[in-house]
């Protein structure tokens, strides 16, 4: 059943639009959507009370009824880091990352759609999310990356059964590949970037904290930015928290200091951001030169009393390392965010806030740097 669906609308211009038939993007800006929805603040949210999955928050979640895709996602440890800091282990999902959180969601609308086919762009982690969520759901999956992409996260998109394309070009050149396919009849865009379901997703991460921490937040959440679907995502669930009486924390948003168009649009104090060079970067999954939901993202940081950090490659290697010294062995881009803010940061990033930083991709994918 899909007569329920929550319907999209842009953000730029209004135009709404019907989620069974809608385009991917907007039709006449072309940018992202955002969701129709938001939870009531008076429904009961008692998680404990449901599956072992991220359906557990269905009351705050977009996709009423029941549901039939997961691999019970979510519910991933916190951890003590450093004193005031917890590290979240979403490298600990069914495939291997967060991406999970946004993939599921996406699968389960893709079902109730019953397109074809479903296509994705990724430089990785998203893509094998998708592809083990469409197996899942018995859903024809087609993963377009970038050439270079880790041969690790190809061969389990193809172990998952997905056809994968690699694009010659970087991370940009998949995405206009993908979109392409996404034109055609019967093909669903399982966008992490243009399709707001996924951002409905990844807000389940600040839920799972809420609950962790007895009800409360940290007061600063550190999540590294690329696309932005994580910390769109962190956003919503603060702002819906906020709704029933949760402090909200401040969102400190990290980028790798060779690609970070947003950090340097806040430096400016810019409502956009400028593309940047997509010059090579040990952060791979956060190495976007033009993210389609700049503005959004610049908008929800400073909204919060956020800001952004960026870290060099080579405290991202040393990151990585110190990671696993502690037991956690994650991917480098999931290591910018301990690079931002942990011991080897310059000054007192965090300012004596307590805080979270996700784990977000697990160094079995990519080996060390």
């Amino acid at each position: 059943m899909t007569h329920a669906l929550p319907g999209y609308v842009c953000p730029e211009d209004g135009t709404g639009a019907d989620a069974r038939t809608a385009p991917w993007c907007c039709p006449v800006c072309g940018g992202p959507w955002d969701l129709d929805f938001a939870p009531d603040p008076a429904s009961p949210l008692e998680p404990t009370a449901g599956p072992n999955s991220l359906w557990r928050y269905g009351s705050a979640l977009p996709l009423p009824g029941a549901f039939s895709v997961t691999l019970a996602e979510g519910n991933t440890p916190l951890v003590p880091l450093a004193e005031r800091v917890h590290a979240k282990l979403d490298f600990l999902m069914p495939t291997l990352s967060f991406k999970d959180r946004g993939a599921v969601m996406l699968a389960e609308l893709a079902r109730r759609l019953g397109p074809k086919r479903v296509v994705a762009d990724s430089s990785g982690n998203a893509g094998t999310a998708f592809a083990a969520y469409c197996a899942r759901a018995g859903l024809n999956c087609e993963v377009f990356v970038p050439e270079g992409t880790s041969e690790k996260k190809t061969e389990q998109m193809r172990a998952h059964g997905a056809t994968v394309r690699v694009v010659p070009g970087g991370r940009e050149a998949a995405a206009r590949a993908a979109r392409t396919a996404a034109d055609l009849p019967g093909v669903f865009y399982a966008s992490h970037v243009f399709n707001p379901y996924f951002l409905h997703g990844t807000k389940t991460y600040v839920y799972e904290i809420w609950e962790a921490l007895g009800g409360h937040l940290p007061e600063a959440l550190v999540v590294p930015v690329g696309n932005g679907t994580l910390l769109l995502g962190a956003a919503l669930a603060v702002e819906e928290l906020a709704r029933r009486g949760v402090r909200p924390p401040a969102l400190i948003a990290v980028q790798s200091a060779a690609v970070a168009p947003l950090a340097s649009a806040f430096a400016a104090g810019a409502e956009d951001a400028e593309p940047a060079p997509a010059l090579p970067t040990l952060a791979e999954g956060i190495a976007i030169p033009a993210p389609p939901r700049a503005r959004q993202i610049l908008s929800a940081v400073r909204k919060s009393g956020g800001t952004f950090l960026t870290v060099p490659d080579d405290r991202l290697r040393a990151a990585q390392h110190d990671l696993a010294r502690r037991g956690l062995f994650v991917e480098p881009t999931a290591a910018a965010c301990w690079a931002a803010v942990g011991p080897a940061a310059p000054g007192d990033p965090l300012q004596g806030r307590t805080a979270v930083v996700p784990l977000c991709g697990a160094g079995a994918k990519t080996g060390l740097a």
